[in-house]
């Protein structure tokens, strides 16, 4: 859960990565005059810089790689056998049940690189840069968050790998798919939450800081990990409104069975609460930022 190095913390060896594709240069500044084809085009731009910075600094992949084989491997081989048997089996009942809630995990924990990698993009300069150029302001925020949704993918892709290896069965491929697009919604949701965070700390570190203060109370007091039927009731009554939870029981009706509907409802309905909330601040705070 560690932040892993920004996509453009080194400004000039990634503005010299795309020579041949510079960023589209509209007529004004103002957003508000901007085409929406324009703030795609800028995004696509910025997106395409992103990416090829990634290619030239591998190692900013780690924490998406390491991070679901790590976690997957600690959890069904440590909690496995105990959680398991609570469940009525063993081992394999425990991976049936908690891989849907690791997909879920890894939504929110891979959402907090998008702002410390931002605070990083601000006290390197970088955003100086950018923000003197004649595009979109918002473009620059959706390309960090289409970048870190496929981080998030990506470790997604990990995950399943390693969840079928250590006894996994994926019988409802749509389900799988379906979950996964639910996680991705709610994740791109959490990232304005953080890019708030970014723009507004002074340092990567609080931002950092800040994020574990949110994260771990919310995967560790939801159903991700374990039921909540034998948890104190004021904590049952917290993890009933916690997205998380909705979310993992959501991801786990799809991939293996049981209710869906009421789960699925709530998370996008959080998912759609938090966008409509957190995106205009952070776009606003963002353009404001002396």
């Amino acid at each position: 859960m560690s932040s892993h190095p920004s996509p453009t913390t080194a400004p000039n060896e990634a503005l010299r990565a795309a020579p041949s594709t510079p960023l589209p240069t509209p007529a004004t500044k103002d957003d508000a005059r901007i085409s929406l084809r324009g703030h795609v085009r800028h995004t696509s731009a910025l997106v395409r810089r992103n990416l090829l910075w990634i290619r030239q600094d591998p190692e900013s992949m780690a924490d998406a790689l390491l991070m679901p084989v790590i976690f997957t491997l600690l959890f069904v081989f440590v909690f496995g056998g105990s959680i398991g048997q609570a469940l009525g089996g063993g081992q394999d009942r425990y991976v049936q049940y908690v891989i849907p809630g690791m997909i879920a995990m890894m939504s929110m924990t891979l959402s907090q690189g998008v702002g410390t990698g931002f605070s990083q993009d601000f006290n390197s300069g970088v955003m100086d840069r950018f923000r003197s150029l004649p595009i979109g302001r918002g473009s620059v925020l959706f390309a960090k968050i289409s970048v870190e949704l496929l981080r998030m993918l990506f470790a997604t892709a990990v995950l399943m790998i390693v969840s079928v290896a250590v006894g996994f069965d994926i019988t409802n491929w749509p389900g799988l798919f379906a979950a996964v697009a639910l996680s991705t919604a709610f994740a791109s949701s959490i990232m304005w939450v953080f890019l708030t965070l970014g723009v507004i700390m002074k340092s990567a570190q609080s931002v950092q800081a800040m994020g574990f203060l949110v994260l771990f109370p919310l995967q560790f007091g939801s159903s991700i990990f374990a039921p909540t039927t034998s948890m104190p009731g004021w904590l049952q009554a917290f993890t009933d409104y916690n997205p998380l939870s909705t979310l993992a029981d959501a991801a786990r009706g799809l991939m293996v069975g049981g209710p869906v509907a009421h789960d699925l409802w709530v998370t996008l309905g959080w998912s759609v609460a938090i966008t409509a909330v957190m995106a205009p601040v952070a776009i606003h705070k963002f353009r404001t930022k002396s």
